[in-house]
Protein backbone atom coordinates (compact mmCIF):
# COMPACT_ATOMS: atom_id res chain seq x y z
CA UNK A 1 0.00 0.00 0.00
CA UNK A 2 3.17 2.48 0.73
CA UNK A 3 4.15 1.63 -2.45
CA UNK A 4 1.37 2.60 -4.65
CA UNK A 5 1.14 5.72 -2.64
CA UNK A 6 4.23 7.04 -3.21
CA UNK A 7 3.78 5.53 -6.98
CA UNK A 8 0.70 7.87 -6.40
CA UNK A 9 3.07 10.78 -5.55
CA UNK A 10 5.36 10.45 -8.47
CA UNK A 11 2.68 10.57 -11.46
CA UNK A 12 1.13 13.69 -9.69
CA UNK A 13 4.56 14.96 -9.88
CA UNK A 14 5.07 14.26 -13.43
CA UNK A 15 2.05 15.94 -14.02
CA UNK A 16 2.50 19.10 -12.93
CA UNK A 17 6.29 19.39 -13.23
CA UNK A 18 5.70 22.15 -16.67
CA UNK A 19 2.70 23.90 -14.81
CA UNK A 20 3.49 27.28 -14.35
CA UNK A 21 2.42 28.66 -10.97
CA UNK A 22 -1.25 31.06 -11.77
CA UNK A 23 -1.24 34.37 -11.73
CA UNK A 24 -3.28 36.30 -8.61
CA UNK A 25 -4.55 39.15 -9.77
CA UNK A 26 -7.86 41.99 -8.56
CA UNK A 27 -9.72 43.44 -11.06
CA UNK A 28 -8.06 46.38 -12.79
CA UNK A 29 -11.74 48.08 -12.82
CA UNK A 30 -14.89 47.51 -11.45
CA UNK A 31 -17.69 49.10 -13.69
CA UNK A 32 -21.21 48.96 -11.92
CA UNK A 33 -24.11 49.63 -14.25
CA UNK A 34 -27.54 48.89 -12.08
CA UNK A 35 -30.15 50.41 -13.52
CA UNK A 36 -32.42 47.74 -12.29
CA UNK A 37 -31.85 49.70 -8.91
CA UNK A 38 -31.60 45.94 -6.80
CA UNK A 39 -27.68 46.50 -5.94
CA UNK A 40 -26.10 47.31 -2.94
CA UNK A 41 -22.81 49.59 -3.85
CA UNK A 42 -20.91 49.19 -0.56
CA UNK A 43 -21.26 45.47 -0.26
CA UNK A 44 -20.89 44.59 -4.30
CA UNK A 45 -18.50 46.82 -4.96
CA UNK A 46 -15.56 45.61 -2.33
CA UNK A 47 -16.09 42.28 -2.57
CA UNK A 48 -15.54 42.11 -6.21
CA UNK A 49 -12.55 44.64 -5.67
CA UNK A 50 -11.45 41.56 -3.63
CA UNK A 51 -11.76 38.78 -5.95
CA UNK A 52 -8.97 37.52 -7.54
CA UNK A 53 -8.16 36.45 -11.52
CA UNK A 54 -5.90 34.60 -13.12
CA UNK A 55 -5.10 37.17 -14.81
CA UNK A 56 -5.67 41.17 -15.71
CA UNK A 57 -8.76 41.90 -16.03
CA UNK A 58 -11.49 44.60 -16.16
CA UNK A 59 -15.04 43.88 -14.49
CA UNK A 60 -18.32 45.21 -15.54
CA UNK A 61 -21.75 44.77 -14.12
CA UNK A 62 -24.73 45.56 -16.03
CA UNK A 63 -28.48 44.82 -14.46
CA UNK A 64 -31.47 45.75 -16.60
CA UNK A 65 -35.41 45.16 -16.09
CA UNK A 66 -36.70 43.59 -19.21
CA UNK A 67 -39.44 40.73 -19.40
CA UNK A 68 -38.92 37.29 -19.92
CA UNK A 69 -39.25 37.34 -23.90
CA UNK A 70 -36.23 39.65 -24.30
CA UNK A 71 -33.04 38.51 -25.69
CA UNK A 72 -30.80 39.62 -22.89
CA UNK A 73 -27.27 39.41 -25.03
CA UNK A 74 -29.10 42.00 -27.48
CA UNK A 75 -29.95 44.29 -24.73
CA UNK A 76 -26.44 43.92 -23.52
CA UNK A 77 -24.87 45.18 -26.78
CA UNK A 78 -27.28 47.87 -27.14
CA UNK A 79 -26.71 49.19 -24.22
CA UNK A 80 -22.77 48.94 -24.57
CA UNK A 81 -23.02 50.51 -27.99
CA UNK A 82 -24.85 53.60 -26.60
CA UNK A 83 -22.83 53.77 -23.14
CA UNK A 84 -20.04 51.97 -23.07
CA UNK A 85 -18.67 51.65 -26.75
CA UNK A 86 -14.98 51.24 -24.54
CA UNK A 87 -16.53 47.70 -23.35
CA UNK A 88 -16.36 46.54 -27.47
CA UNK A 89 -13.51 46.23 -29.60
CA UNK A 90 -11.92 48.90 -32.02
CA UNK A 91 -13.45 46.73 -35.08
CA UNK A 92 -17.49 46.56 -33.38
CA UNK A 93 -17.15 43.03 -34.01
CA UNK A 94 -16.09 41.61 -30.26
CA UNK A 95 -16.46 42.43 -27.11
CA UNK A 96 -13.31 44.38 -25.91
CA UNK A 97 -10.11 42.51 -24.56
CA UNK A 98 -9.75 41.95 -21.00
CA UNK A 99 -13.08 42.32 -20.45
CA UNK A 100 -15.73 40.23 -18.15
CA UNK A 101 -19.33 41.67 -18.28
CA UNK A 102 -21.60 40.06 -15.65
CA UNK A 103 -25.28 41.07 -16.67
CA UNK A 104 -28.67 40.82 -15.06
CA UNK A 105 -32.19 40.85 -15.65
CA UNK A 106 -34.45 40.39 -12.17
CA UNK A 107 -37.80 40.81 -14.19
CA UNK A 108 -37.23 39.09 -17.04
CA UNK A 109 -35.24 36.40 -14.71
CA UNK A 110 -32.30 36.23 -17.33
CA UNK A 111 -28.52 36.36 -16.30
CA UNK A 112 -25.60 36.56 -18.95
CA UNK A 113 -21.83 36.29 -19.02
CA UNK A 114 -19.53 38.08 -21.76
CA UNK A 115 -15.88 38.08 -22.18
CA UNK A 116 -13.07 39.58 -24.41
CA UNK A 117 -11.40 37.47 -26.82
CA UNK A 118 -8.89 37.15 -24.68
CA UNK A 119 -10.76 36.28 -21.91
CA UNK A 120 -13.58 33.61 -23.50
CA UNK A 121 -14.25 30.60 -21.93
CA UNK A 122 -16.33 27.19 -23.12
CA UNK A 123 -20.26 27.59 -23.57
CA UNK A 124 -20.02 25.05 -20.53
CA UNK A 125 -18.22 27.17 -18.50
CA UNK A 126 -20.28 30.39 -19.11
CA UNK A 127 -23.09 27.97 -17.97
CA UNK A 128 -20.81 26.66 -15.08
CA UNK A 129 -20.75 30.53 -14.41
CA UNK A 130 -24.55 31.49 -14.36
CA UNK A 131 -25.45 28.72 -12.37
CA UNK A 132 -23.01 29.61 -9.95
CA UNK A 133 -25.34 32.34 -9.18
CA UNK A 134 -29.29 31.21 -9.87
CA UNK A 135 -30.09 29.63 -6.57
CA UNK A 136 -29.20 32.88 -4.73
CA UNK A 137 -30.74 35.16 -7.73
CA UNK A 138 -33.96 32.64 -7.41
CA UNK A 139 -34.45 33.86 -4.27
CA UNK A 140 -33.77 37.54 -4.96
CA UNK A 141 -30.53 38.36 -3.22
CA UNK A 142 -29.37 39.85 -6.56
CA UNK A 143 -25.81 41.45 -5.07
CA UNK A 144 -24.93 38.18 -3.57
CA UNK A 145 -25.60 36.18 -6.47
CA UNK A 146 -24.05 39.10 -8.33
CA UNK A 147 -20.63 38.50 -6.37
CA UNK A 148 -21.22 34.97 -6.94
CA UNK A 149 -20.87 34.74 -10.29
CA UNK A 150 -18.08 37.27 -10.83
CA UNK A 151 -16.13 35.15 -8.15
CA UNK A 152 -17.32 31.41 -10.49
CA UNK A 153 -16.06 33.60 -13.81
CA UNK A 154 -12.63 34.70 -12.12
CA UNK A 155 -12.31 30.67 -11.17
CA UNK A 156 -13.13 29.49 -14.67
CA UNK A 157 -11.47 32.75 -16.92
CA UNK A 158 -8.15 31.82 -18.26
CA UNK A 159 -7.83 28.95 -15.76
CA UNK A 160 -4.34 27.27 -16.04
CA UNK A 161 -4.22 23.87 -17.63
CA UNK A 162 -3.38 22.01 -14.16
CA UNK A 163 -6.36 23.59 -12.27
CA UNK A 164 -9.35 22.44 -15.33
CA UNK A 165 -11.71 20.06 -14.50
CA UNK A 166 -10.25 17.92 -17.39
CA UNK A 167 -6.96 17.89 -16.09
CA UNK A 168 -7.86 17.24 -12.41
CA UNK A 169 -10.26 14.23 -13.89
CA UNK A 170 -7.41 13.12 -15.86
CA UNK A 171 -5.00 13.24 -12.77
CA UNK A 172 -7.71 11.71 -10.53
CA UNK A 173 -7.98 8.71 -12.80
CA UNK A 174 -4.17 7.92 -13.48
CA UNK A 175 -3.71 8.34 -9.78
CA UNK A 176 -6.23 5.63 -8.81
CA UNK A 177 -4.77 3.31 -11.60
CA UNK A 178 -1.10 4.44 -10.10
CA UNK A 179 -2.14 4.38 -6.86
CA UNK A 180 -5.41 1.22 -6.86
CA UNK A 181 -7.36 3.85 -5.67
CA UNK A 182 -5.82 4.78 -2.20
CA UNK A 183 -6.23 8.62 -2.69
CA UNK A 184 -9.56 8.39 -2.97
CA UNK A 185 -9.96 5.95 -0.33
CA UNK A 186 -7.70 8.13 2.49
CA UNK A 187 -9.60 11.07 1.49
CA UNK A 188 -13.51 9.92 1.61
CA UNK A 189 -11.91 8.21 5.10
CA UNK A 190 -10.69 11.25 6.42
CA UNK A 191 -14.30 13.26 5.50
CA UNK A 192 -16.25 10.25 6.78
CA UNK A 193 -13.76 9.89 10.01
CA UNK A 194 -14.57 14.10 10.55
CA UNK A 195 -17.98 14.00 10.12
CA UNK A 196 -18.39 11.00 12.59
CA UNK A 197 -16.04 13.03 15.05
CA UNK A 198 -18.32 16.43 14.94
CA UNK A 199 -21.64 14.15 15.31
CA UNK A 200 -20.31 11.92 18.13
CA UNK A 201 -19.33 15.38 19.91
CA UNK A 202 -22.93 16.74 19.55
CA UNK A 203 -24.14 13.94 20.49
CA UNK A 204 -22.46 13.71 24.00
CA UNK A 205 -23.30 17.06 24.85
CA UNK A 206 -26.72 16.44 24.26
CA UNK A 207 -26.32 13.11 26.09
CA UNK A 208 -24.38 14.75 29.14
CA UNK A 209 -27.05 17.47 29.78
CA UNK A 210 -30.08 14.91 29.98
CA UNK A 211 -27.69 12.24 31.86
CA UNK A 212 -26.91 15.30 34.17
CA UNK A 213 -30.43 16.45 34.64
CA UNK A 214 -32.06 12.98 34.84
CA UNK A 215 -33.06 13.08 38.68
CA UNK A 216 -34.56 16.74 37.70
CA UNK A 217 -36.27 15.43 34.69
CA UNK A 218 -38.25 12.42 36.92
CA UNK A 219 -39.37 15.46 39.92
CA UNK A 220 -40.37 17.62 37.23
CA UNK A 221 -42.64 15.29 35.52
CA UNK A 222 -43.57 14.11 38.82
CA UNK A 223 -45.57 17.34 40.10
CA UNK A 224 -47.07 18.26 36.12
CA UNK A 225 -50.99 18.59 36.40
CA UNK A 226 -52.51 15.26 34.63
CA UNK A 227 -55.71 16.57 33.85
CA UNK A 228 -55.24 19.61 31.58
CA UNK A 229 -54.70 18.61 28.18
CA UNK A 230 -51.47 19.94 27.84
CA UNK A 231 -49.93 18.16 30.87
CA UNK A 232 -51.03 14.86 30.40
CA UNK A 233 -49.62 14.94 26.76
CA UNK A 234 -46.49 15.45 27.86
CA UNK A 235 -46.65 12.88 30.41
CA UNK A 236 -47.45 10.67 28.28
CA UNK A 237 -44.48 11.61 25.73
CA UNK A 238 -42.23 11.39 29.87
CA UNK A 239 -43.78 7.85 30.29
CA UNK A 240 -41.29 6.37 27.86
CA UNK A 241 -38.43 9.05 28.19
CA UNK A 242 -36.47 6.46 30.37
CA UNK A 243 -36.62 3.68 27.23
CA UNK A 244 -35.40 6.34 25.38
CA UNK A 245 -32.54 7.17 27.75
CA UNK A 246 -31.89 3.56 27.83
CA UNK A 247 -31.85 3.67 24.21
CA UNK A 248 -29.59 5.89 23.75
CA UNK A 249 -27.43 4.66 26.51
CA UNK A 250 -26.54 2.29 24.27
CA UNK A 251 -26.07 3.93 21.22
CA UNK A 252 -23.42 5.86 23.07
CA UNK A 253 -21.93 2.70 24.26
CA UNK A 254 -21.49 1.32 20.95
CA UNK A 255 -20.50 4.42 19.08
CA UNK A 256 -17.84 4.86 21.72
CA UNK A 257 -16.35 1.52 21.14
CA UNK A 258 -15.50 2.52 17.50
CA UNK A 259 -11.81 2.89 16.60
CA UNK A 260 -10.31 6.04 14.84
CA UNK A 261 -10.20 3.44 11.74
CA UNK A 262 -14.08 2.26 12.37
CA UNK A 263 -15.34 5.80 12.15
CA UNK A 264 -14.06 6.45 8.68
CA UNK A 265 -16.68 3.82 7.41
CA UNK A 266 -20.36 4.91 5.86
CA UNK A 267 -22.06 2.61 7.87
CA UNK A 268 -20.80 4.19 11.51
CA UNK A 269 -21.14 7.47 10.12
CA UNK A 270 -24.67 6.75 10.04
CA UNK A 271 -24.64 4.87 13.47
CA UNK A 272 -22.86 7.78 15.58
CA UNK A 273 -25.64 10.43 13.61
CA UNK A 274 -28.31 8.35 15.18
CA UNK A 275 -27.00 8.41 18.67
CA UNK A 276 -26.53 12.18 17.84
CA UNK A 277 -30.01 12.85 17.01
CA UNK A 278 -31.50 10.81 19.25
CA UNK A 279 -29.53 12.38 22.49
CA UNK A 280 -29.93 15.54 20.61
CA UNK A 281 -34.38 14.70 20.78
CA UNK A 282 -34.24 13.77 24.50
CA UNK A 283 -31.97 17.19 25.96
CA UNK A 284 -35.01 19.10 24.19
CA UNK A 285 -37.76 17.08 25.26
CA UNK A 286 -36.44 17.49 29.38
CA UNK A 287 -36.04 21.10 28.99
CA UNK A 288 -39.78 20.69 27.54
CA UNK A 289 -40.70 18.90 30.65
CA UNK A 290 -39.23 21.42 32.89
CA UNK A 291 -40.81 24.31 31.24
CA UNK A 292 -44.07 22.36 30.89
CA UNK A 293 -44.27 22.24 35.00
CA UNK A 294 -43.17 25.76 35.54
CA UNK A 295 -45.92 27.21 33.31
CA UNK A 296 -48.75 24.76 34.05
CA UNK A 297 -47.89 25.55 38.06
CA UNK A 298 -47.21 28.94 38.03
CA UNK A 299 -43.61 28.51 39.46
CA UNK A 300 -41.12 31.02 39.90
CA UNK A 301 -39.25 30.48 36.77
CA UNK A 302 -43.10 30.31 34.36
CA UNK A 303 -41.84 33.86 33.04
CA UNK A 304 -39.14 32.19 31.12
CA UNK A 305 -40.95 29.02 30.33
CA UNK A 306 -43.66 31.16 29.20
CA UNK A 307 -40.99 32.78 26.41
CA UNK A 308 -39.73 30.18 25.39
CA UNK A 309 -43.34 28.82 24.04
CA UNK A 310 -43.61 31.77 22.39
CA UNK A 311 -40.52 32.02 20.70
CA UNK A 312 -41.32 30.20 17.27
CA UNK A 313 -44.11 31.97 16.96
CA UNK A 314 -42.31 35.29 17.32
CA UNK A 315 -39.74 34.07 14.93
CA UNK A 316 -42.39 33.16 12.50
CA UNK A 317 -43.87 37.20 12.50
CA UNK A 318 -40.30 38.82 12.44
CA UNK A 319 -39.91 36.90 9.15
CA UNK A 320 -43.45 37.74 7.64
CA UNK A 321 -41.86 41.22 5.80
CA UNK A 322 -38.81 39.02 4.62
CA UNK A 323 -41.13 36.45 3.15
CA UNK A 324 -42.82 39.20 1.46
CA UNK A 325 -40.08 41.10 -0.15
CA UNK A 326 -38.79 38.23 -1.91
CA UNK A 327 -38.73 38.83 -5.76
CA UNK A 328 -42.02 36.40 -5.83
CA UNK A 329 -43.49 37.49 -2.85
CA UNK A 330 -46.63 39.42 -4.05
CA UNK A 331 -46.52 41.79 -1.64
CA UNK A 332 -48.92 44.11 -2.60
CA UNK A 333 -51.60 40.76 -2.30
CA UNK A 334 -54.59 41.22 -0.23
CA UNK A 335 -53.17 38.21 1.44
CA UNK A 336 -50.12 39.58 1.67
CA UNK A 337 -51.95 42.73 3.54
CA UNK A 338 -54.10 40.06 5.70
CA UNK A 339 -50.69 38.65 6.94
CA UNK A 340 -48.99 42.08 8.07
CA UNK A 341 -52.45 43.11 9.46
CA UNK A 342 -52.33 39.69 11.44
CA UNK A 343 -48.48 40.15 12.31
CA UNK A 344 -49.40 43.37 14.07
CA UNK A 345 -52.32 41.74 15.67
CA UNK A 346 -50.69 39.02 17.25
CA UNK A 347 -47.89 41.29 18.32
CA UNK A 348 -50.53 43.07 20.65
CA UNK A 349 -51.82 40.14 21.81
CA UNK A 350 -48.54 38.41 22.87
CA UNK A 351 -48.67 41.42 25.66
CA UNK A 352 -51.86 41.09 26.49
CA UNK A 353 -52.08 37.67 26.87
CA UNK A 354 -48.08 38.08 28.84
CA UNK A 355 -50.09 40.84 31.04
CA UNK A 356 -53.41 38.42 31.55
CA UNK A 357 -51.01 35.29 32.37
CA UNK A 358 -49.28 37.10 34.77
CA UNK A 359 -52.24 38.80 36.55
CA UNK A 360 -54.20 34.85 36.66
CA UNK A 361 -56.73 36.29 34.29
CA UNK A 362 -56.19 33.75 32.45
CA UNK A 363 -54.62 30.20 33.10
CA UNK A 364 -51.87 28.63 31.77
CA UNK A 365 -53.69 26.04 29.61
CA UNK A 366 -55.70 28.95 28.43
CA UNK A 367 -52.87 30.90 27.48
CA UNK A 368 -51.69 28.18 25.51
CA UNK A 369 -54.60 27.74 23.66
CA UNK A 370 -54.56 31.43 23.01
CA UNK A 371 -51.06 30.65 20.90
CA UNK A 372 -52.41 27.44 19.72
CA UNK A 373 -54.93 29.40 17.60
CA UNK A 374 -53.05 32.20 16.78
CA UNK A 375 -50.56 29.97 15.27
CA UNK A 376 -53.34 28.06 13.61
CA UNK A 377 -54.36 31.54 11.55
CA UNK A 378 -51.01 32.20 10.73
CA UNK A 379 -51.05 28.46 9.43
CA UNK A 380 -54.10 29.22 7.38
CA UNK A 381 -52.82 32.87 6.27
CA UNK A 382 -50.15 31.35 4.88
CA UNK A 383 -51.64 28.68 2.64
CA UNK A 384 -53.59 31.28 1.36
CA UNK A 385 -50.51 33.40 0.45
CA UNK A 386 -48.82 30.21 -0.63
CA UNK A 387 -51.25 30.12 -3.31
CA UNK A 388 -51.53 33.99 -4.42
CA UNK A 389 -47.60 33.13 -4.80
CA UNK A 390 -48.45 30.14 -6.91
CA UNK A 391 -50.84 31.80 -9.48
CA UNK A 392 -48.52 34.62 -9.38
CA UNK A 393 -45.57 32.62 -10.76
CA UNK A 394 -46.85 29.69 -12.98
CA UNK A 395 -47.68 30.48 -16.64
CA UNK A 396 -49.72 26.89 -16.64
CA UNK A 397 -51.88 24.60 -14.73
CA UNK A 398 -48.85 21.99 -14.98
CA UNK A 399 -46.46 24.68 -13.16
CA UNK A 400 -49.34 25.54 -10.88
CA UNK A 401 -49.83 21.63 -9.76
CA UNK A 402 -45.88 21.71 -9.43
CA UNK A 403 -45.33 24.42 -7.27
CA UNK A 404 -48.72 23.77 -5.08
CA UNK A 405 -47.08 20.04 -4.15
CA UNK A 406 -43.37 21.54 -3.27
CA UNK A 407 -45.41 23.78 -0.91
CA UNK A 408 -47.56 20.89 0.40
CA UNK A 409 -43.97 18.71 0.89
CA UNK A 410 -42.79 21.88 2.94
CA UNK A 411 -45.51 22.38 4.59
CA UNK A 412 -45.90 18.41 5.55
CA UNK A 413 -41.94 17.93 5.93
CA UNK A 414 -42.07 14.34 3.47
CA UNK A 415 -38.90 14.55 1.62
CA UNK A 416 -35.52 15.56 2.60
CA UNK A 417 -35.47 18.58 1.56
CA UNK A 418 -37.78 19.99 3.04
CA UNK A 419 -37.36 17.58 6.45
CA UNK A 420 -38.81 18.92 9.48
CA UNK A 421 -37.08 18.44 12.82
CA UNK A 422 -38.52 18.50 16.66
CA UNK A 423 -39.92 21.84 18.12
CA UNK A 424 -38.53 21.91 21.39
CA UNK A 425 -42.06 23.53 22.79
CA UNK A 426 -44.82 22.20 24.51
CA UNK A 427 -47.19 22.74 21.55
CA UNK A 428 -44.29 21.14 19.33
CA UNK A 429 -44.46 18.13 21.64
CA UNK A 430 -48.26 17.82 22.06
CA UNK A 431 -48.62 18.53 18.11
CA UNK A 432 -47.32 17.18 15.03
CA UNK A 433 -44.43 18.57 13.72
CA UNK A 434 -46.50 19.11 10.52
CA UNK A 435 -49.68 20.51 12.52
CA UNK A 436 -48.61 24.32 11.84
CA UNK A 437 -47.14 25.88 8.52
CA UNK A 438 -44.39 28.15 9.52
CA UNK A 439 -42.33 31.15 7.53
CA UNK A 440 -39.14 28.86 6.99
CA UNK A 441 -41.33 25.76 5.62
CA UNK A 442 -43.33 28.39 3.55
CA UNK A 443 -40.00 29.83 2.29
CA UNK A 444 -38.22 25.90 1.43
CA UNK A 445 -41.31 25.10 -0.50
CA UNK A 446 -41.19 28.84 -2.55
CA UNK A 447 -37.56 28.22 -3.59
CA UNK A 448 -37.88 24.89 -4.20
CA UNK A 449 -40.66 25.66 -6.38
CA UNK A 450 -39.73 28.26 -8.59
CA UNK A 451 -36.10 26.16 -8.98
CA UNK A 452 -38.69 23.36 -10.38
CA UNK A 453 -40.85 25.36 -12.49
CA UNK A 454 -37.66 27.18 -13.71
CA UNK A 455 -35.67 23.94 -13.87
CA UNK A 456 -39.28 22.86 -16.19
CA UNK A 457 -39.33 25.99 -18.11
CA UNK A 458 -35.36 24.92 -19.65
CA UNK A 459 -33.00 27.37 -18.75
CA UNK A 460 -30.83 26.55 -21.57
CA UNK A 461 -28.16 29.14 -22.91
CA UNK A 462 -29.17 31.54 -25.43
CA UNK A 463 -26.43 33.03 -28.10
CA UNK A 464 -26.45 35.73 -30.60
CA UNK A 465 -27.31 39.30 -29.95
CA UNK A 466 -31.00 39.29 -32.55
CA UNK A 467 -31.79 40.96 -35.26
CA UNK A 468 -30.23 44.43 -34.22
CA UNK A 469 -26.75 42.79 -33.15
CA UNK A 470 -25.59 42.76 -36.78
CA UNK A 471 -22.31 41.23 -37.76
CA UNK A 472 -21.69 41.25 -33.80
CA UNK A 473 -20.30 37.92 -32.68
CA UNK A 474 -18.67 38.47 -29.11
CA UNK A 475 -18.57 35.66 -26.98
CA UNK A 476 -21.48 35.65 -24.65
CA UNK A 477 -24.81 34.04 -23.90
CA UNK A 478 -27.51 34.28 -21.08
CA UNK A 479 -30.06 31.92 -19.22
CA UNK A 480 -32.89 31.90 -17.33
CA UNK A 481 -32.83 31.44 -13.43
Amino acid sequence: MLKAFRLLLIVFAVLLGGAVPALAVTPTDVVIEDRAGVLDYNTLVPAIAGIQFHEPTKVAVYTHNGSAAENLNEEVLRFARAEHPDWISPDGQKWADGLFIFALDPVGRHVGTYMGEDRKVSLEQRDNIQDAAKDLLRDAQWTDGTIAGVRRGAELINQPWYQSAAFVITAWVTGALAGLGIGAWLTVGALTRAASRKELARGDRSYASVSTDLDVTELNAGTIPGSPSYGSSVLEKHRNFLNRYNAATELSNRVHALNPKALGRRSNLKLVREYADAAAELDALDDVIADTNALLNKFTTWPTAWDRQLAPFRSDLAAVEQLLSKRQGQSASATAAALRSFRDESLRDIECWTTELSDGTITPEGALDRLRDARSHLSVLLKNHAETVVEGFAKTDREAQLMRREMENAQDGTDSRHRRTYEPSILGTVYPSYYFFSVPAFNSGLNTGVGSVSSARGGGATTGYGSSGGSFSGSGSFSSF
